[in-house]
């Protein structure tokens, strides 16, 4: 089997493997909000914020853990957040207090939140670049696959039934123990590419990505994003459970009409996107989740939210690659994971949109929940404009000095030979 086989076939196996886990994570994770107001009792701004607690966490954690697998390997710290989830998952099924299993959720969060930046960057390692964006849709195709067909399975066995957490849990770990055993295809180098690579710390390694100005704007666009679609099921079904009639089953349709239409869509806003540009795709797509905001504040019946559910899913599937390209595209092998693991505390808007969604839901309704997210959207737009129009950040000062220190000292030395 060449080389190039081999990279293909593992890409495979991590694209179904998104695709499973992702199942497991639907038809249980998308049910949290649910189960927290059937089960415990709980309101809007207390579920936003537990539900955003494990994310902030996160958020936090993916830029250390993603400069750890440039040293460490992304293989390893995969597996390592695969198993911490399928321990955490098992642990809510078993869960009988609210303390408890709000404990293991957050945890499932923070490894969820780590897992996905190491994971594109272990794709972007194995992709050559012209290939990318093939297959973070193809990726992301898996992914709302998952979310199509696990929502329909929660709904069927009963959407608190804690049963399902379990059987979760072993999905993930079969998933680690299958990675585990899968080798990782060795990304071809350059010659001679061993012998002038510098190891760079941790640190250093995190404080080089933050410095990046592009890089700051895409954080900070990704945050206003992610707060509206990263946990969108967290602030929409508590309030078409609480204004409509069958509020859950509505949600969980439209849970499966998200799926669906990115499973039908993923082509189309590939060659779209290779059409008009990341950037103006993103643009396209934040504009798509701004109008799908003001829809489902106008919309009382299941029509009205199908329809600009439809129209949200369209400008995720426009947002979502695009944003990885972006970032892709301002980063090299050597510092992948940094700049992956850095971006990925945009993560931080799926704190910051279940919490501030509930809290505007509890105190203004629907109008000032979908208000904020649509304002939020149209925000994101501006700074993904403005990050791609930064220069990349200029060399270190002190870097500067050592090289003219050591070029006056190379010739100081020829001319006493001389």
């Amino acid at each position: 089997m060449t080389p190039d086989s081999r990279r293909l076939r593992f890409v495979y196996f991590l694209v179904a493997g998104s695709g499973l886990v992702n199942v497991a994570r639907a038809m249980s994770l998308s049910f949290l909000a649910v189960k927290l107001q059937q089960s415990f009792g709980l309101g809007p701004a207390a579920i936003g914020v537990l539900l955003g607690t494990g994310p902030l966490l996160g958020a936090i954690a993916a830029p250390v853990a993603g400069s750890l697998s440039d040293r460490v390997g992304r293989q390893f710290m995969l597996v390592l957040m695969l198993v911490l989830t399928a321990l955490s998952l098992i642990g809510m099924g078993f869960a009988q207090s609210v303390t408890a299993f709000c404990a293991a959720q957050i945890v499932a969060a923070i490894s969820i939140a780590v897992y996905e930046p190491i994971s594109r960057a272990l794709m972007s390692d194995i992709c050559p670049p012209e290939l990318r964006l093939k297959y973070f849709s193809w990726r992301y195709m898996a992914v709302n696959a998952g979310w199509a067909v696990g929502p329909l399975i929660g709904v069927a066995a009963g959407t608190a039934f804690s049963l399902l957490f379990t059987l979760a849990g072993c999905i993930y770990a079969a998933f680690a123990f299958a990675l585990h055993l899968v080798g990782v295809p060795a990304e071809p180098k350059a010659a001679g590419s061993e012998a002038t690579e510098e190891r760079v710390s941790i640190i250093a390694s995190i404080r080089a990505a933050i410095r990046d100005p592009r890089l700051t704007f895409f954080v900070g666009g990704g945050t206003l994003l992610i707060a509206v679609y990263g946990q969108w099921s967290a602030t929409l079904a508590p309030y078409l459970s609480a204004t409509l009639e069958g509020g859950v089953d509505l949600f969980a349709y439209l849970l499966s009409i998200n799926g669906m239409v990115v499973l039908a869509g993923n082509l189309f806003a590939r060659r779209l996107i290779e059409k008009v540009g990341a950037l103006h795709a993103m643009v396209l797509g934040c504009v798509l989740i701004l109008a799908s905001e003001l829809g489902f504040l106008a919309s009382t019946g299941f029509s009205g939210f199908a329809l600009f559910m439809v129209l949200f899913t369209i400008g995720e599937i426009l947002v979502v690659p695009s944003e990885y390209l972006l970032v892709d595209g301002i980063c090299n092998a050597r510092n992948r994971g940094s700049y992956f693991g850095a971006h990925s505390f945009s993560t931080i808007g799926n704190f910051f949109g279940p919490a501030i969604g509930g809290v505007m839901l509890g105190a203004f309704g629907g109008a000032g929940m979908f208000l904020t997210f649509a304002a939020f959207a149209a925000a994101s737009a501006v700074m993904f404009t403005i990050g791609t129009r930064m220069p990349p950040p200029r060399p270190r000062a002190e870097g500067a000095v050592a090289a003219t220190v050591i070029e006056i000292s190379g010739l100081s030395s020829r001319l006493r030979h001389a």
